[in-house]
């Protein structure tokens, strides 16, 4: 099977967020479920892909961490099908289809650059209680500071995340998680993990954030599509963008792997849906076959 790993979000290497890529061969099917677990495992990135082709402009992917299966994972689109591209599997200025265990999802892939759809947007809960935001910010090593006008929600575009605010760049970076704690939080509220962001950003960007997900053995994530595709839903459901929109969100900086993620929000004016996009470019680091 055809191997490769690259950073996705990024145009440089050794920024972003690496991913492991693996291209089954024409006409063979998935290894069992023990084997791409063990594989995600051995590779040590937090999600490998795993690509079976079923047409010429179709696609069905299949995303493993080192402990689970996962519905979705963003930067592991984008890092596979910029290798599709380079490649020469797929061509651009062409619209693709990825079907996951998260819904079918079109991915477009322009100028080197692939942008890909994320499932419906779904707000699960608001977080209202004092005694549960006490806790949450309290796990984070933060405080909880109602004076910034924003609560953490619940919300999926593909994989529930909890958005997480904080009203600044030095308090978001400072955040010093207790990764037993959040684990074990994540689990209650089954959530991969949490968002944390802050609208104090640089000119030019909309927020920066960080990941975290130790429920899934990644205690930080460098760039996660589908989490900043759920942020750019918060925003608009707090009133902090409004439709259509792009933004340009930075993450990564305190693992010293910059990443910038594109996202872009739509309404339809007929029946209110909203329709979010996540994308960026990659680069690849290396490729060759894997014994599987």
């Amino acid at each position: 099977m055809k191997f490769l790993i690259a950073d996705a979000f990024t145009e440089q290497l050794f920024g972003g967020n690496p991913a492991g890529v693996v291209i089954l061969p024409e006409g063979a099917d998935y290894p069992s479920d023990e084997i791409m677990v063990k594989t995600a495992a051995e590779l040590r990135y937090s999600e490998t892909a795993f690509i079976k082709q079923l047409g010429p402009e179709e696609f069905r992917i299949r995303y493993f961490t080192p402990a689970a299966e996962v519905d979705l994972c963003g930067h592991a689109t984008i890092a596979s099908f910029y290798c599709l591209l380079k490649l020469g599997i797929i061509q651009e200025g062409k619209t693709y289809l990825n079907h996951t265990l998260a819904g079918d999802l079109e991915i477009d892939v322009k100028d080197g650059f692939v942008m890909m759809d994320m499932a419906s947007p779904v707000l699960i809960a608001k977080m209202e209680d004092i005694v549960e935001l006490d806790r949450l910010y309290d796990i984070m090593g933060s405080e909880y500071d109602q004076s910034i006008g924003l609560n953490p929600y619940l919300i999926s575009t593909g994989l529930p995340d909890i958005m997480m605010p904080v009203g600044s760049r030095a308090e978001l970076a400072n955040l010093a998680p207790d990764m037993k704690l959040l684990s074990d939080l994540s689990a209650k509220y089954k959530v991969t993990g949490v968002h944390a962001f802050t609208l104090d950003a640089a000119e030019g960007v909309t927020c920066h954030c960080r990941n975290f997900a130790p429920l899934y053995d990644i205690d930080e994530e460098a760039a996660t599509g589908t989490s900043n595709g759920a942020l750019t839903y918060y925003l608009y459901l707090t009133g902090k963008i409004k439709a259509p929109a792009r933004l340009k969100i930075v993450q990564g900086e305190a693992m010293n792997r910059p990443s910038v993620i594109m996202t872009s929000i739509t309404e339809d004016p007929e029946t209110g849906a909203v329709s979010i996009k996540v994308g960026g470019r990659a680069v690849i680091l290396a490729e060759g076959e894997i014994n599987l």
